[in-house]
């Protein structure tokens, strides 16, 4: 499948561990906790273009930032340092889906030249991706904690964190201000992307009473 073809959504609600490739999505939190979707939503014009069905208090939450005082990790400071990134504009815990499905607890870092992956129980580096290689975001038109980075070159990523409107902004303020380009959001309730070098997954997202239910498929 050609990924210039390839359509992106994402939306659920709580999410426990997925049991096989053909997994459906519902309460529980699989450790780290996620905001329950909410029927009291509005809608916004920016930045998801008037579509994207959110929280009111989403829209006015103050935006830190660093939620996990990176300066006081001298491991990430480290990791930082040797890729010669100095500015922070965003770090927090969030929960990332491997290629099985799996859920994991992740540092999900953004300065103004990449993305990074770490693991928050030893601060190590898994995964860095430029702002350069991202392709776009793809997020629901329903509300709910779920976003994924499309990159054309590797692999992609699907995650989910209660600030999710935060770190799309911050993307794509950062990706503007390096490139002059506007990072494409697209937002959908069914998609596909690359969930590993090989594997194919399809997210299909529909309004349920008292929430969203998400369903994950390999294609």
């Amino acid at each position: 499948m050609s990924r210039s073809n390839r359509r992106v959504q994402i939306a659920a609600d709580g999410v426990p561990p997925p049991r096989n490739d053909d997994e459906t999505l519902g309460d529980g939190s699989g450790g780290l906790r996620l905001l329950p979707s909410s029927s009291i939503v509005t809608e916004d014009l920016e930045p998801y273009m008037g579509v994207k069905m959110r929280r009111k208090a989403s829209r006015h939450r103050d935006y830190m930032g660093d939620y996990i005082d990176v300066q006081s990790r001298p491991c990430i400071m480290k990791i930082l340092e040797k890729q010669g990134d100095k500015k922070v504009l965003f770090a927090d815990k969030v929960l990332k889906f491997t290629g099985s499905g799996k859920m994991k607890k992740r540092i999900l870092l953004i300065t103004d030249f990449a993305i990074y992956i770490l693991d928050p129980d030893t601060d190590t580096l898994k995964r860095r991706i430029a702002l350069a290689a991202v392709e776009k975001l793809c997020l629901s038109e329903l509300s709910d904690n779920f976003f994924a980075i499309i990159i054309p070159t590797e692999y992609d990523l699907l995650m989910a964190s209660t600030r999710k409107t935060e770190i799309v902004t911050v993307l794509v303020d950062a990706t503007k201000s390096s490139s002059d380009c506007e990072l494409e959001v697209s937002l959908t309730n069914r998609f596909q992307y690359n969930a590993a070098a090989d594997v194919v997954k399809e997210i299909q997202f529909a309004e349920i009473e008292g929430g969203v239910r998400t369903r994950i498929a390999r294609k």
